[in-house]
């Protein structure tokens, strides 16, 4: 009689298949891992294993989950890792059903995404411009808020993430340049295009570092990254952009909860999609895999197609 294989060891397969097949990236496998885990163990307490639990047992681990209070979100996340563990079984014939197949998640609303209006967006343009034009500042202040306006028309001229933004190469910003090689999730390349605004700012930006050639002490000029941290080695970080931008967010008059990059991103796919885009066309700008990511903006193209009909049909209420 074969013996089964241990939870941990089918954990493993299934993390390599995410790997290997779907280029999942290591948070997303770091999540996975958690999630199945947590389900094992719970397995493992009531004498059951990966390979040998049934349906009703999955529903117990769920309404375990919601005893100890996790929200809605968390749930259907554990549900959705879930069923992708017991197809990967299923296909592998490890097991010969799949006992998560019928298991229906907690009914949820998806929230919409938090966005900027574009009279917003502009505002923390203008003090971003302003500030690294400032005459009565540092040379070091100066190329601090010269990298702050970079970096601002460039997320919002693209709508990258913040963890292919300030990983940027400095080749990114060769002369003339009018698309950039990105690099996302799941080591996936993909090109976005540059408008001329985020092409004269990072020119200006280049500038100044290679001004800072002068000053020994400046590694600036001499980092691979079209970024790089002041302080130490390495590109700038998230936390770090993500402080700058809620700071530069209170000088333009603005809430700073109410503004991240994550939000800026939204604000280039909602933009977009408020002017026309299409939904296929700002997904592949986004690099989202799957279509289903890209309509939580679905309803900015529900608002222009009602204001359409209200605007400019014949017999709509004047």
């Amino acid at each position: 009689m074969r013996t089964k294989p241990s939870d941990a060891k089918l954990i493993g397969l299934f993390l390599d298949m995410l790997a290997a097949e779907q280029g999942a990236g290591p948070n997303t496998l770091d999540a996975y891992r958690r999630d199945l885990t947590d389900f094992s163990e719970f397995l493992g307490r009531a004498g059951r294993s990966f390979a040998d639990a049934e349906t009703q047992t999955l529903r117990d681990y769920l309404a375990d989950l919601d005893t100890r209070g996790f929200k809605s979100t968390s749930v259907a996340r554990r549900l959705s890792a879930m069923r992708h563990l017991y197809r990967f079984l299923f296909n592998e014939r490890i097991r010969g059903d799949d006992p998560a197949a019928i298991l229906s998640g907690p009914k949820r609303g998806r929230g919409l995404p938090k966005v900027l209006s574009i009279a917003d967006v502009d505002r923390m343009l203008r003090r971003a411009k302003e500030l690294s034009e400032a005459e009565d500042a540092s040379p070091s202040k100066r190329l601090r808020a010269l990298r702050l306006y970079c970096l601002l028309e460039v997320l919002y001229a693209t709508g990258l993430r913040v963890s292919e933004l300030v990983a940027l190469p400095r080749s990114a910003a060769k002369r003339d340049a009018r698309m950039i090689v990105v690099r996302g999730k799941g080591n996936k390349e993909r090109l976005v295009p540059l408008n001329e605004a985020s092409r004269q700012a990072m020119a200006d930006y280049l500038a100044a570092t290679e001004a800072a050639k002068a000053d020994k002490k400046n590694s600036v000029a001499a980092s691979k990254w079209l970024f790089p941290s002041f302080g130490e080695s390495g590109h700038l970080t998230r936390q770090h952009f993500a402080r700058d931008l809620k700071e530069l967010a209170v000088a333009s008059g603005l809430q700073a909860r109410l503004v991240s990059p994550h939000v800026l991103r939204h604000a280039f796919a909602s933009h977009l999609l408020h002017n026309g885009a299409d939904l296929r066309i700002v997904q592949t700008l986004l690099g989202h895999t799957d279509i289903s990511t890209t309509q939580i903006y679905t309803h900015v193209v529900e608002e222009r197609l009602k204001s359409l009909v209200r605007d400019l049909h014949p017999l709509a209420e004047k």
